[in-house]
């Protein structure tokens, strides 16, 4: 075992896909502070992030095993776009579950300023923004969009992006910078305006 945590995560996956399954307890352990971290900041609630985190290292798991791992030295990012698909499917079946009845209560929950029109139209507004922004990122260079998204969407900081990635902490902010240029530019191809007024 402790011959293995001096493996790369490559060789790790290698050994596990081998037939070696000790090899996966080393990657859990290597990466659980980061991606169990990340998840509870997510969710806030320590049994439900441990129950996505447990969900993450199942599907890992399960692709290995098909061998549908695309290999390109970036185990850890994998491993958090995961979790963080499994934080947004918990989220929306949530959501979807969730059902109100005015019944349990003794006054009219629907009568309330909160639901008036307005704010109504302000959250499909700002629904419509972060759709238009998520296909807009789809849009820009595979090293920008990375950037972004392990920025703004897995809550990284530049100094773990930039360790993730292979590349200096300047890069990283540089391809950040043109990553908000060719935002802007794709915005006004795009005609589109992402203001909630």
């Amino acid at each position: 075992m402790s011959k293995l945590s001096m493996y790369s995560d490559e060789c790790l996956i290698e050994e596990f896909i081998g037939g070696r399954s000790v090899a996966i307890d080393v990657l859990i352990d290597r990466h659980k502070n980061k991606i169990f971290s990340y998840i509870l900041v997510c969710v806030k609630q320590q049994e439900l992030a441990e129950d996505i985190f447990q969900e993450a290292f199942i599907r890992v798991v399960k692709t290995l095993k098909q061998g549908r791992y695309q290999d390109n030295g970036k185990f850890s990012s994998w491993v958090m776009r995961i979790g963080h698909n499994l934080i947004i499917d918990h989220y929306r079946r949530q959501k979807n579950q969730s059902t109100i009845s005015n019944d349990n209560y003794d006054y009219d929950l629907f009568n309330s300023v909160k639901l008036a029109d307005d704010c109504v139209e302000q959250k499909i507004i700002y629904n419509q923004v972060l759709q238009d922004v998520a296909k807009l990122v789809k849009l820009l260079p595979d090293n920008q969009r990375e950037v972004v998204e392990m920025r703004h969407y897995m809550d990284l900081s530049f100094k773990e992006i930039a360790e993730e990635t292979g590349v200096s902490i300047n890069t990283a902010l540089g391809r950040m910078r043109y990553a908000l240029i060719n935002l802007r530019r794709l915005m006004e191809e795009h005609n589109l305006s992402l203001t909630l007024a």
